[in-house]
């Protein structure tokens, strides 16, 4: 993307789309089954049929996509969470995770039920490190000099699940979400992560606004089965 292109963007009305994650003071979801939950959550959103065509969530969609594709997680829990159910979205469920996906607001537009929701200091780790990427699963690697909150790199990884579904031809899309979106988020080994931002794959570069400085986070990288193009080494 040009530097006009870029500035072009900013100058559009901005909106976010929203995220909640469900996270109970003595039941908190693992890390990473947090982002990959995240991840299948912007895909669902994407590919909904209220999202697509004339559907109630489509020009919403077209508003956010045309900007910046900014996303905000906030966490919930109790009646929190029950309120923010009840709002327009859908829920996607990981192994014990919850993440609530909503239709694109404003950015300074957000439901009164979202707005009172804590949005920074979310963390979340992982009791056992996670195991092998299970077969045929798409990758969102993880830069790792970086060290995000739980909220921020959920709000990564569906940045580099959206860059890997625009990369997609259809005839992928469509057998990824038949399968259920299978991802895998992993931390990329350094020697890796050098491959990875040297190659053509889809890569998120934050706008620097939370956090982290401006930068690349996260590579997207498909697998045998979908995306197979969008490999490393393809």
């Amino acid at each position: 993307m040009s530097s006009n292109d870029t500035d072009l963007r900013d100058e559009k009305p901005q909106f976010v789309l929203p995220l909640v994650v469900r996270i109970e003071r003595d039941a908190p979801p693992a890390r990473t089954d947090a982002l990959e939950t995240a991840a299948r959550a912007v895909l669902e959103i994407l590919s909904d049929e209220r999202s697509l065509g004339d559907g109630e969530w489509a020009r919403a969609i077209t508003d956010w996509e045309d900007a910046r594709i900014r996303k905000v997680v906030r966490r919930a829990r109790g009646a929190e969470w029950r309120r923010a159910e009840a709002l327009p979205g859908i829920t996607v469920t990981g192994k014990e995770a919850e993440v609530r996906v909503f239709p694109p607001v404003p950015l300074d537009g957000w439901p009164k039920d979202l707005a009172r929701l804590q949005v920074s200091g979310t963390h979340l780790d992982d009791p056992a490190p996670p195991g092998p990427v299970p077969e045929d699963a798409v990758t969102l690697w993880f830069n790792p000099k970086l060290d995000m909150t739980a909220g921020k790199s959920m709000a990564q990884a569906g940045h580099g699940a959206q860059l890997l579904w625009w990369a997609m031809p259809e005839a992928d899309r469509t057998a990824w979400r038949a399968a259920g979106f299978p991802l895998a988020v992993r931390t990329a080994p350094p020697g890796k992560w050098a491959a990875l931002t040297a190659s053509d794959l889809p890569v998120v570069r934050d706008a620097g606004f939370t956090e982290i400085a401006p930068g690349e986070t996260v590579v997207s990288e498909g697998s045998g089965r979908f995306a197979a193009g969008l490999r490393l080494g393809a």
